[in-house]
């Protein structure tokens, strides 16, 4: 028996940027939200609007374990799971200490996973749920110095398409958004990481370049909510939405290039 009377959504990632927005977009709809992120502080606001704060660190086991079962004993139900949790860890990939290259994997990667497997059984008992995956066009095409951050998007690219086909029989659905950029801290931390990792070595010159490419105007968050609310307001929703900077013409010159025009068109920016 459903404890909440209220369709019931989990959020990762729900401190800032996308992740936050969709935590705000699915209170004024009318979803209990559970929201959970490392830096819980900065989610007060989420709590004074509704939602519950959770401390989450999708990279620690005990953690994920913990919120997923304070969610079964509060709410007894879940119906949405939004894994928007993630960052990007750039640096030349001669560079990146295999440590952070882990770490990146064990962020965008296997800690989504494991959640999904904790939250998995309590859906196929309703024989209801959604999983929406953050992912990125960057998970269709990759750039220099993002060698890792693109690994973990294609990654979970194939990593939602076998799960979709695999719980599609207990009327789960899986969707993939796929956003381009975005207002947020993401270049921030990327451009960052880069100077950090590559910044002094054989690699400066495209650091600089990278760096360079930053600061362009963006739409805010809200572009990648209101693809989550599209696909959660459909009966059948797409398998994939994309939206964001630069989005859709990227995903098409990918799909209609050849690998070495591809190359040569991602190369120019860093001329």
């Amino acid at each position: 028996m459903s404890k909440s009377t209220k369709p019931v959504a989990l959020v990762t990632g729900a401190s800032s940027g996308m992740g936050k927005d969709i935590a705000e977009r699915l209170l004024a709809t009318g979803y209990e939200v559970y929201a959970g992120a490392r830096r819980v502080d900065r989610m007060a606001d989420l709590g004074l609007a509704g939602a519950h704060t959770l401390s989450l660190d999708v990279t620690v086991e005990r953690s994920i374990m913990e919120v997923v079962d304070q969610i079964a004993k509060t709410a007894g139900r879940i119906d949405v799971l939004v894994n928007a949790a993630g960052y990007g860890q750039y640096g030349a990939l001669e560079d990146v200490p295999m440590d952070e290259a882990r770490r990146q994997m064990e962020t965008n990667l296997f800690g989504l996973a494991r959640l999904v497997q904790l939250c998995l059984p309590t859906m196929r008992a309703q024989s209801s749920g959604r999983i929406l995956n953050i992912s990125s066009i960057g998970g269709k095409f990759a750039l220099p110095l993002g060698g890792w951050y693109h690994a973990s998007k294609f990654a979970l690219e194939g990593y939602s398409d076998a799960l979709r086909n695999e719980v599609r029989q207990f009327g789960i659905d899986v969707v993939v958004i796929e956003p381009g950029g975005i207002a947020s801290e993401w270049e921030s931390i990327a451009a960052s990481a880069a100077k950090r990792v590559s910044g002094g070595g054989y690699y400066s010159n495209m650091v600089a370049k990278f760096s360079s490419m930053q600061g362009r105007k963006a739409p805010p968050p809200s572009i990648v909510s209101e693809m989550v609310m599209k696909a959660l307001g459909a009966s059948r929703p797409a398998i994939r939405y994309s939206g964001g900077l630069a989005a859709r013409p990227l995903l098409f010159l990918r799909r209609h290039l050849s690998d070495r025009m591809f190359d040569r068109l991602v190369m120019l920016a860093f001329r």
